[in-house]
């Protein structure tokens, strides 16, 4: 198995990268949120791999961050969801909106990544509960139902995500669900 590859960057097409280790050139596939960061030709480059072997090929699926490759490695697991797809939902989606879209059960987010419907969205979300909670720092976790509650109402209402979470700074940490949505509309009717 091949873990972790160190080299110097040769390609760049997306999705897909080459790099030199020590004169053996690997293809890499990339999700687009890895394919981003990376540095310019020429320059050194470390990816963490995943290595999938199927009977009509061995495929390197490369990433920038641990917490990409335990998604990706999650996602795989899921029955109908192969490499593309979970390299489609990384590049859509990064790991700490998925695993918000996750929590919140929210298939609206899932949805608008490029080839993921309706049924394949609720899929994940069931297959995936409780699975990314420790990947994601605590801070972008939902930290009570009510605030949850709260941006689903708002999101519902037609506001996007930046405008609802900025009604709903200011709410105290105790604030119960209608209170809360009553005290957000009346900031967002102010701006």
């Amino acid at each position: 198995m091949i873990g972790r590859l160190a080299g110097t960057l040769l390609e760049k097409n997306p999705p897909q990268v080459m790099v030199d280790v020590m004169g053996v050139g690997y293809e890499v596939d990339v999700p687009m949120s890895t394919f981003y960061n990376l540095p310019g030709l020429g320059e050194p480059v470390v990816l963490l791999t995943h290595l999938a072997i199927r009977e009509d090929g061995h495929f390197l699926y490369g990433f920038g961050s641990e917490s990409e490759r335990f998604a990706f490695r999650q996602l795989i697991r899921i029955s109908g969801i192969g490499a593309r797809t979970a390299l489609s939902v990384l590049s859509g989606l990064s790991v700490a909106d998925l695993a918000d879209a996750v929590a919140r059960q929210e298939s609206g987010r899932i949805i608008k990544v490029p080839g993921i419907g309706k049924k394949t969205a609720e899929r994940l979300l069931l297959e995936l509960k409780g699975k990314l909670a420790d990947v994601v720092p605590t801070a972008t976790r939902v930290v009570d139902d009510s605030h949850g509650d709260i941006l689903n109402a708002l999101l519902a209402l037609g506001y996007n995500e930046r405008e609802a979470l900025a009604a709903m700074k200011p709410l105290p940490a105790g604030c119960g669900t209608s209170d809360g949505i009553r005290q957000a509309l009346k900031l967002l009717s102010k701006v």
